[in-house]
């Protein structure tokens, strides 16, 4: 159950500094804490995305002072207490530690700040770090009209790959404006027959959200020394009907999770400069109140979104 209760205001650490919240991203992981899938200790702060302005600072913080605008992720605090360091960001003043936040430029929302953290530390890591993806290359990007997938496509087309996708139809022209080169319709019974004949090489980079549904297809689809990276789809039971394929062309499947990423400050302010150039921005689908956040986590649960549903306090 989601509530909305009044607290103590938290001190920021050394390294840490406090955040008035402007807005605050919703996640699919925000769901499954509050389903009880990840055995949280509860009473809990669901939330990993912030973004809002500096109120105060611990004492060896450098990198922020009051009055900066800032956004970030933050890893949640699980039931062991060794990942993550806080409590989460469905509240209206946030502690974050430093290395978890980087300057929102001027030329971005706080409901796109809100809405690129998670999303686009996951899309640069897999896409950069796991994906090893270099201009020319071939990226196949499912479900990039949700809120990973529409980071990856436009990251994907800024390095120079040549990006295909995955989405619904009615998102099609939505994928294309951020960048793919060919848009084809996921419930299309010919897609592995038409991602062939748009790659004809195969291809050399899969982010998927669904490997239950998706891991022949992509092993299928895949270029020789091609990697598949999972970006998403926990609970899933993806099933490899036929490895003969995967075999023969030294195929990598690779999940990953963002959190485990050392330098999640560093990507934030690559990101940081993309959305200051204008080069990438986040589509925000809606914008509800924070005591709405458990109709804002069904609307995330159970409909088709395009980029991501943001919160404000």
């Amino acid at each position: 159950m989601l509530q909305v209760e009044q607290t103590d205001r938290l001190t920021p650490e050394a390294d840490e500094v406090l955040i008035e919240t402007n807005a605050i991203g919703v996640n699919p992981c925000d769901v499954l804490r509050r389903q009880g899938l990840w055995d949280d200790e509860l009473p809990l702060i669901p939330g990993s995305d912030i973004t809002g302005v500096v109120t105060d600072v611990g004492t060896h913080v450098t990198a922020f002072e009051p009055g900066d605008r800032v956004f970030g992720t933050i890893p949640h605090l699980n039931v062991s207490g060794e990942r993550g360091d806080r409590q989460g960001t469905y509240a209206s003043a946030v502690v974050a530690r430093e290395d978890r936040l980087a300057t929102l430029p001027d030329e971005a929302s706080f409901h796109v700040g809100a809405a690129v953290g998670l999303v686009g530390i996951t899309a640069w890591r897999a896409l950069f770090h796991f994906g090893d993806l270099e201009p020319g290359d071939c990226c196949l990007i499912h479900g990039a009209s949700g809120g990973v997938g529409h980071i990856a496509t436009q990251l994907a087309s800024l390095a120079g790959a040549k990006t295909l996708a995955t989405a619904a139809r009615r998102n099609h022209s939505t994928v294309e404006r951020l960048g793919a080169d060919t848009v084809l319709d996921y419930a299309d019974g010919e897609l592995e027959s038409k991602v062939n004949a748009a790659a004809p090489e195969g291809v050399d980079l899969i982010l998927d959200h669904r490997l239950g549904e998706y891991i022949q297809l992509d092993i299928d689809v895949a270029a020789y020394g091609g990697s598949i990276v999972a970006i998403g789809g926990n609970y899933d039971q993806p099933q490899i009907l036929d490895l003969t394929a995967a075999i023969g062309k030294d195929v990598t499947i690779q999940p990953m999770d963002m959190f485990n990423e050392p330098n999640i400050d560093a990507v934030l302010q690559r990101l940081a400069i993309l959305l200051s150039s204008g080069e990438l921005t986040a589509k925000v689908d809606r914008v509800f109140a924070l005591e709405d956040a458990k109709e804002a986590q069904r609307v995330v649960e159970e409909e088709s979104v395009v980029g991501k549903v943001v919160l404000e306090p």
